[in-house]
């Protein structure tokens, strides 16, 4: 063990022990490894290579979309698992589950009450999901409050048709008190329809589905046109007002004869906010490609877009639609640019960890040089303070002065130290050479 410096009377300190050298190497450790700790759980592993997808029904419009989305996905090498239900209700208590599988879904705009604790994020708005009302007989309805008394269908229970459906009817004072509400799948109320079994019945998806278009193409049935669309919209603000153009589903035979007010819920593309940011981006791409064109309501450019307030935004969204891809997937395989991405998420922070050790090695090894000759300034301060304190020294205090400080000028002269700092060892032998005057004043006094 190393002993203290004889030469140091007055502002001896005891160095390094063993014990603490020990304990400063493993906090060291400790603390890389608690670092190393935090960046595992900073840094997600890698995204999974299966997504599992919540729909709706088997043929319904957002089945269709993920069938449309899942080939473009693998091609990324993502497998999207598609998973029906009963619609945009179950979609989103499945998703709002954070111990389910489901990690990514359509909702219905309008349809849910979504909470702070949700934990979900909107990728984007696709599509608009237009809403009609058919009915039988031969007085013209544009009006919802004429179906007062009549049996209407609303919908199934978990679908985002029923809840919107009972806003919209409550709002034109229908309910179950003054009407026959049912809750029939669109076959059955199609079929009801026909039968004469049901007056009225809500059914949503787009003009070219298959329902919508045996709808459209039966005499016995008229489509509603919305009357009251912009009042609608104005107290239920998750609606839009779109409109049919006349002929547009049958020219030879002008259908419909004119054009058709109707309204539309938003499609929303919406995931776990724990969701790896790189799949965020592979959506999104897909919903580009999938939803970008023109159809009977929008022109090219409409969709995808964020231009709803049901669910926070993800952070991806936002910059996907400011600057595009970010500049690694613009160029990369997906599945390189991601393998890159997460690796700079380390280096990153290691390389500005290393740049801020070497900008404060210079400073740290400023001070440590300073260190150094601190505890002889000290000595010296000490010594000059007794000198000058002592009025009445004896011959051998004396001594034992002009001994000390030779001592720190020859301890001064050996320190070891670059030449930059050269100037401050000739600082301090300045400074011992003022004090080895004031001792030789004392001891002329003291001869006196």
């Amino acid at each position: 063990m190393s002993r203290p410096n004889p030469s140091l009377h007055r502002s001896q300190k005891a160095p390094m022990t063993r014990a603490k050298r020990r304990l400063l190497i493993i906090g060291t450790v400790a603390l890389l490894a608690a670092l190393g700790w935090i960046l595992a759980i900073v840094i997600a592993p890698a995204f999974q290579r299966t997504i599992v997808i919540t729909t709706g029904a088997d043929n319904g419009i957002y089945r269709g979309f993920a069938d449309r989305y899942a080939p473009i996905l693998k091609h990324a090498g993502i497998k999207l698992d598609i998973r029906s239900s009963s619609g945009s209700v179950e979609n989103y208590e499945r998703l709002r589950d954070p111990n389910s599988a489901y990690e990514v879904g359509f909702i219905q705009s309008g349809t849910t009450s979504p909470q702070e604790t949700d934990g979900l994020q909107t990728i984007a708005a696709v599509s608009y999901e237009p809403i009609w009302v058919f009915y039988r007989g031969s007085t013209t309805v544009d009006r919802l409050t004429q179906l007062r008394s009549k049996r209407i269908s609303m919908g199934v229970p978990g679908s985002g048709l029923l809840n919107v459906a009972k806003v919209l009817l409550g709002y034109s004072g229908i309910t179950s008190e003054n009407s026959t509400l049912l809750q029939m799948d669109a076959p059955a109320a199609y079929q009801g329809l026909k039968s004469g079994q049901v007056d009225a019945a809500f059914f949503i998806g787009r003009p070219d589905a298959e329902m919508q278009r045996a709808l459209l193409n039966d005499k016995q049935l008229k489509l509603m046109n919305f009357a009251q669309a912009d009042a609608l919209v104005q107290k239920f603000p998750s609606l839009s007002k779109i409109v049919l153009p006349r002929a547009s589903t049958n020219v030879a035979e002008d259908l419909p004869r004119t054009d058709v007010t109707l309204l539309a819920a938003t499609a929303l593309l919406v995931s776990k906010d724990t969701m790896h940011p790189a799949l965020a981006y592979l959506l999104l791409d897909a919903a580009h490609t999938i939803h970008g064109g023109e159809d009977y309501f929008t022109p090219i450019g409409t969709f995808p877009n964020l231009r709803t307030e049901e669910f926070p935004v993800s952070d991806e969204s936002i910059r996907y639609f400011k600057s595009g891809q970010p500049f690694l997937y613009r160029y990369l395989p997906f599945w390189l640019a991601s393998l890159i991405e997460r690796r700079l998420l380390i280096l990153v922070p290691f390389a500005a960890l290393l740049i801020g050790l070497f900008q404060a090695l210079p400073r740290m090894m400023e001070a440590r040089m300073k260190k150094r000759l601190v505890v002889w300034y000290r000595e010296i301060k000490a010594l000059e303070d007794e000198v000058w304190n002592n009025r009445e020294p004896s011959r051998a205090q004396i001594s034992q002065w002009r001994d000390e400080i030779e001592n720190i000028d020859a301890n001064a002269s050996r320190i070891r130290i670059p030449y930059r700092y050269f100037q401050d060892v000739y600082a301090l032998k300045q400074a011992i050479g003022i004090v080895r005057d004031r001792i030789e004043q004392v001891a002329l006094r003291a001869k006196e």
